[in-house]
């Protein structure tokens, strides 16, 4: 499908967006998280670069990754697991009074999520992020207004790449697989599309690891949501 058939005058009626690395660089807020915990557990803090690389696969992930120190990391031991509980509190903690004070809205994102609001199409969220922390960070870019619908990592059992919160965001905006489209950066949001059916545009720029997203098998890749228009 060519990029103008993916946003023609007439379709989607439904685009479901990814938000941390595709609307919103979220990078800053969630490195001063993470280097807050491991600070907090007499470790030495991370940075934003490696965060950068860490991020995508929801919060537990993130944190698995910042004590192992890198992407890959082992299965838990019980002396691990019960470290990695009391990381987790500690960077909610730290990430519920950071989330949104030093991110900022990707260029573009405006224009698109207005061109597509002024052709009468359904937006919605579906992230890995944390439910609680999707709709204080939405309000803070002031993106809130334009989604009628949000998945967060834990509103249902799975999360992406699992194909279910995408068929779920779809099913309850009135969606199909016909009118509907993925907007992400990463793997898990091409795999999640992949699997459930739906066409899926990736943005080159998000935090997306491993092989280069143009490789992933997306219906299109694009440098700006710019130039969905």
């Amino acid at each position: 499908m060519s990029l103008a058939g993916l946003f023609n005058p007439r379709w989607p009626g439904v685009a479901l967006f990814d938000l941390d690395g595709t609307l919103v660089d979220s990078a800053p807020d969630l490195a001063a998280a993470v280097d807050q915990m491991l600070e907090h557990l007499g470790r030495s803090p991370a940075g934003i670069h490696r965060v950068r690389n860490w991020v995508g696969n929801g919060a537990s992930v993130l944190v698995r990754r910042a004590l192992a120190g890198q992407v890959d990391w082992e299965p838990a031991r019980p002396k691990d697991d019960a470290l990695f509980k009391d990381a987790l509190a500690i960077f909610y903690h730290a990430y519920g009074s950071i989330n949104g004070q030093h991110s900022v809205v990707y260029a573009g994102v405006e224009a698109c999520l207005t061109h597509l609001k002024n052709q009468g199409c359904r937006l919605g969220i579906v992230t890995n992020k944390p439910e609680q922390f999707v709709a204080p960070l939405l309000e803070q870019m002031g993106l809130d207004h334009w989604f009628d619908l949000t998945v967060g990592g834990d509103t249902l059992p799975v999360k992406k790449p699992d194909p279910a919160p995408l068929l779920h965001a779809m099913e309850t905006l009135g969606g199909t697989r016909g009118t509907t489209v993925m907007v992400g950066d990463s793997g898990a949001d091409i795999n999640a599309a992949l699997a459930a059916g739906i066409p899926c545009v990736a943005v080159r720029y998000g935090y997306n690891y491993g092989p280069a997203v143009d490789t992933l098998g997306a219906d299109a890749v694009v440098d700006s949501l710019a130039e969905l228009l």
